[in-house]
């Protein structure tokens, strides 16, 4: 009999279905009434919009391979995030070149890790973890733990509102879908996601291929970079405030998003639209446990465990391609 398999992107967005439908079960869930039903689903999507796009960075390089993680990632969203809050202050003529500096300053602390990881050999854990911790004590010393400034008008209307009042679709959630067909174009469609799925099969061969194994490192760390600052300004765009923690709790998910999604953690095998399910069902369960008003160590145990569970469902990846 032919043994029938199931993707796991498919499967993370199966598993978010289940968990929706389980959750009017619950004695306080989200209730049967379908207009009700509508509105938390919608609202689900919303919250997923900032975790997935945060998560685009980690999924580009995990894919690289090579142990690559980036675990800057959380204090770019915080840096980019102040960065935007400070510079726009209110005035919508200021709203672009803000998310401008936001994209390059991601970028520029992504070339840095890329540079790291590539010349001086240090593993992306490390680099990355260090990076994290100079940038976050970058931030302590030039705000002084104090930042004054607004977000404009535009910021708020284009990503917390919805398209119209008859059409309660997010903005937010439009934006996601249009930055989830490029990511899909970029991954699928370009010379550079080719390469870097070489880069996570095997980067001697790769190299062997006249693959620029050295410029698609540091293109993917640079892309990463960008891709958190560009989370960071849509976060502080969503909740129209700043604190200096604002980045950490989309650190651990945003890795865990793409692992749940079904990127190879070992590289050369993954999608974004995998990144996207994962995001969703990472969401939808953090929401589940908070209407059951769980404590915070109880979410982050049940977030790892299912995260173990799905890797070990999706199982012996590695293995298999040795």
């Amino acid at each position: 009999m032919k043994r029938v398999s199931i993707s796991p992107p498919v499967a993370a967005l199966l598993l978010a279905i289940i968990l929706f439908l389980l959750s009017g079960l619950l004695p306080q869930g989200f209730g049967s009434d379908l207009e009700v039903a509508r509105a938390q689903a919608t609202n689900i999507l919303r919250l997923a919009v900032f975790l997935g796009v945060i998560a685009a960075g980690q999924t580009l390089v995990i894919i690289s391979g090579s142990e690559g993680i980036d675990l800057s990632a959380g204090s770019v969203v915080t840096l980019t995030a102040i960065l935007t809050y400070v510079i726009v202050n209110g005035a919508n003529e200021k709203v672009l070149p803000a998310l401008l500096v936001s994209l390059m300053v991601g970028a520029l602390i992504g070339l840095l890790n890329g540079a790291g990881i590539t010349f001086l050999k240090i593993s992306p854990f490390v680099m990355t973890l260090g990076m994290a911790g100079v940038v976050t004590g970058a931030i302590i010393v030039i705000t002084h733990g104090n930042v004054s400034g607004r977000v404009a008008p535009i910021m708020t209307r284009l990503i917390a509102r919805p398209l119209s009042p008859s059409l309660q679709i997010p903005n937010a959630l439009i934006i996601w879908i249009l930055f989830g067909i490029l990511m899909w174009l970029l991954l699928e469609q370009t010379t550079f996601g080719k390469n870097l799925v070489a880069l996570g099969v095997n980067r001697v061969t790769a190299r062997l291929s006249c693959v620029n194994v050295t410029g698609t490192n540091l293109l993917t760390y640079s892309l990463a970079g960008a891709l958190a600052g560009f989370g960071g300004f849509l976060v502080v765009g969503n909740t129209g405030v700043v604190h200096l923690q604002l980045g950490q709790p989309f650190l651990f998910p945003s890795i865990a998003a793409v692992a749940v999604g079904g990127t190879l953690l070992s590289g050369g095998k993954g999608s974004y639209w995998g990144t996207m399910a994962g995001a969703i069902v990472l969401t939808l369960i953090t929401s589940l446990l908070t209407t059951m008003q769980m404590p915070d160590s109880v979410r982050r145990m049940v977030l790892g465990a299912t995260l173990l569970i799905l890797i070990s469902i999706y199982g012996r990846q590695r293995a298999l391609r040795q």
